[in-house]
């Protein structure tokens, strides 16, 4: 863990929440840095103005959610909480992470394959489509040619940061979304799977509400432009992995 930054981001009033990962972190040994989230509700006039609303909802099919301009301002806070310290990577938290047995292990290796990416997720919403780019012990490294999305866990390097940072505004779509185009930002986003750890809400998100009541998507025919959107950039993105020669990788071992 030498170099390595972590930053968990919890909003200030989820008091359970924060809690509970408190003794998880402790449990692992791991001291960490809370950045407070960013309440969408609450600041949604400071936040309206850094959402470009009809880009959102063409790419997504959905109207933005206040909790979606939340989640991507915490995550950028955090990052600018990272560019605050010395460290090369930065291991970014959300407040409903489970830690498997193996997290330690599996972050371990992952650091040590450090030159392998860019950003690596250490769990998933959606991880489609995996393409091994190399092994590290018992864990693959994984690009994805289908969505890959989910930013509960996640390294990150500094350099990775400080490339971003000036060009994620405005919100086009939820940060995860965002940092699945590879092909418009150019940088390695993989995977570490199996997967050493996963996320556990209860059902209770901060962001869609519970079950997912806020999150209202329109008819079909209204999601024809975010349906040819997403398949742009599943055509752009297999263009990239192939240019870079992560579509048929030579795998690595370590």
């Amino acid at each position: 863990m030498d170099g390595v930054a972590v930053f968990l981001i919890n909003l200030p009033r989820s008091v359970e929440r924060r809690q509970a990962m408190e003794a998880r972190l402790a449990d692992l040994g791991l001291p960490y840095t809370l950045v407070p989230g960013v309440d969408g509700r609450a600041e949604w006039d400071r936040l309206a103005p850094t959402v470009d609303a009809p880009a959102f909802s063409r790419r997504m099919g959905r109207e933005v959610l206040p909790g979606d301009a939340g989640c991507y301002h915490a995550h950028l806070k955090a990052w600018g909480a990272f560019l605050d310290t010395e460290a090369p990577v930065a291991l970014i938290l959300e407040d409903d992470v489970i830690f498997h047995a193996d997290f330690l292990p599996a972050l371990d290796k992952a650091l040590h394959g450090r030159s392998n990416w860019d950003f690596l997720q250490l769990n998933c919403i959606r991880a489609k489509h995996p393409i091994t780019q190399a092994r590290l012990g018992e864990w693959r490294l994984n690009a994805y040619l289908g969505p890959a999305t989910g930013m509960a866990t996640y390294l990150i390097t500094r350099e990775l940061v400080q490339r971003l940072l000036p060009n994620m505004l405005p919100i086009r779509m939820p940060i995860d979304h965002e940092l699945d185009r590879i092909h418009v930002h150019r940088f390695r986003h993989l995977g570490l799977e199996p997967f050493p750890s996963h996320v556990d809400d209860e059902g209770q998100s901060t962001i869609t509400g519970a079950a997912f009541e806020g999150l209202r998507k329109r008819v079909w025919y209204r999601r024809l432009p975010s349906y040819w959107a997403r398949f742009g950039s599943i055509f752009n993105k297999a263009a990239y992995l192939w240019q870079t020669g992560a579509l048929w990788p030579k795998v690595k071992t370590g």
